[in-house]
């Protein structure tokens, strides 16, 4: 009966949702990229929750503080993320992914030192600045580094499957996290618990990045000048796709972003303490999670720009019903469909850098979407602690899902060629100076 199909359909290849998964490099360099962002997701549960609860007696100074802890961690990345690029693409991913993990280890003993000592407030903050110091230079060679241990064509579903599994690790930290904490009596134990949890888990990281083998090395490597460094923004601004979708992402998520408040809304307006604060953390990842898996198994979207476009908007609804309720369950199935909308937003700005970008050049424009992510999440919390404290919680996340919906009517009158952007698993590396939107057009348009 198979040899009545047509010839066209059975010389097509089966897609292989697994395929990235198979290479046993990726693999490692997955499970010790878990493991570290398992160990950060747990440190922002216990930093948060033990700054919050000793700040709460006066709630617009906790709802500030909660804002601080955002801006003290994006300023060391838009300082270090440009030459932490750059260091990426000169010298060995592998080894600086290691040599991080053991600075993360450090500031997690660290943070238990300071809990043990009840030290003032503004200790932590210095912590978290040398805390995000480190993640400067870790996120442009962990996120370079992967685009080594798999061929090329695969990358489409590494990414995928990048988003899927960190993810999962960003749903179980604020749970687990949050657990630990509401296992304990006082506010103090919990953390101090979580910091000796995460000195593990960097050590665990460590291992796995070790185990990683590069299939793929760069053969290129320019000499370090201000121009090179700065390269990886002209890449980026010369190619408006990539600004299109990283600044629709740096906007709605800066305006739109409502974790930072949670230890509000979990003590003070839903009254469900630790561990319902730990079950809001994880909600954003339990849809990112459903979602990814969804992408995973379904074929390559025909117009992904579309797409994106849809599920920002789709952000700012979930923000604005999570910001009217007062039900646990409804704002948990709120926070899920942001984490799922946001999923989409990540795969497909993830994938667009990666396969139109040199490989050579890869650390320095991961670098510079490093900073608008950043920018993004740390000043997105910011920006909700101080509406926080002039409009109230609730004001600070309405206001916010508004701004996100005006921001995708906004990118659609500034880059009315997102609608246009061709599939993604079909795209190829830009040359810097032949960049040109015209080659990563819908074939036909």
């Amino acid at each position: 009966m198979f040899s009545k199909l047509p010839t066209n359909l059975m010389s097509q290849p089966r897609h292989d949702p697994y395929a990235a998964l198979r290479y046993p490099g990726y693999l490692a360099y997955m499970v010790g990229r878990s493991f570290f962002f398992l160990a950060s997701q747990m440190q922002t549960v216990a930093v948060t929750w033990e700054i919050y609860q000793r700040l709460r007696p006066n709630l617009k100074d906790a709802a500030m503080a909660m804002g601080y802890i955002g801006l003290v961690q994006v300023l060391p990345m838009i300082l270090f993320a440009l030459p932490a690029g750059q260091l990426a693409d000169r010298f060995n991913r592998k080894s600086i992914a290691m040599i991080t993990q053991w600075v993360f280890a450090l500031c997690s003993l660290g943070f238990f030192v300071l809990s043990k000592m009840d030290a003032p407030v503004a200790a932590y903050y210095v912590l978290l600045f040398i805390t995000a110091t480190g993640r400067s230079f870790t996120t442009p060679a962990v996120s370079a580094l992967f685009t080594t241990l798999i061929p090329r064509e695969v990358l489409p579903n590494a990414s995928t499957w990048n988003s899927s599994i960190l993810q999962l690790s960003a749903m179980v930290g604020p749970t687990l996290g949050g657990f630990i904490v509401a296992a304990h009596g006082t506010h103090v134990e919990g953390p101090q618990t979580i910091y000796l949890v995460n000195i593990g888990l960097a050590a665990m990281g460590f291992l796995m990045f070790m185990m990683t083998a590069p299939l793929v090395k760069s053969d290129r490597k320019e000499p370090v000048t201000l121009e090179s460094v700065l390269t990886g923004v002209k890449f980026v601004f010369k190619t408006r796709f990539l600004l299109a979708t990283m600044s629709l992402d740096l906007f709605a998520v800066l305006l739109g972003g409502a974790t930072a408040l949670l230890p509000i809304f979990a003590t003070d307006i839903l009254h469900v303490g630790a561990w319902g604060f730990g079950l809001l953390r994880a909600a954003p990842s339990v849809g990112a999670i459903i979602m990814a898996l969804f992408i995973a198994h379904m074929k390559p979207w025909n117009h992904p720009g579309r797409v994106m476009l849809q599920a920002v908007a789709g952000f700012g609804v979930a923000t604005l019903i999570f910001g009217v309720s007062h039900w646990f369950w409804l704002s948990f199935a709120a926070l899920v469909m942001t984490g799922a909308c946001d999923n989409i937003s990540v795969v497909v700005r993830q994938t667009l850098n990666q396969m139109i970008t040199p490989n050579h050049m890869r650390g320095r424009v991961t670098s510079v979407n490093f900073i608008f992510i950043s920018c993004s999440n740390e000043l997105g919390e910011f920006e909700s602690g101080l509406t926080a404290r002039l409009l109230g919680p609730i004001g600070s996340v309405l206001l916010g899902g508004v701004g996100t919906l005006l921001v995708v009517a906004a990118a659609i009158l500034v880059f009315p060629e997102l609608k246009r952007l061709g599939k993604l698993h079909e795209l190829k590396p830009v040359d810097i100076e032949k960049a040109t939107d015209e080659t990563l057009l819908e074939k036909g348009n």
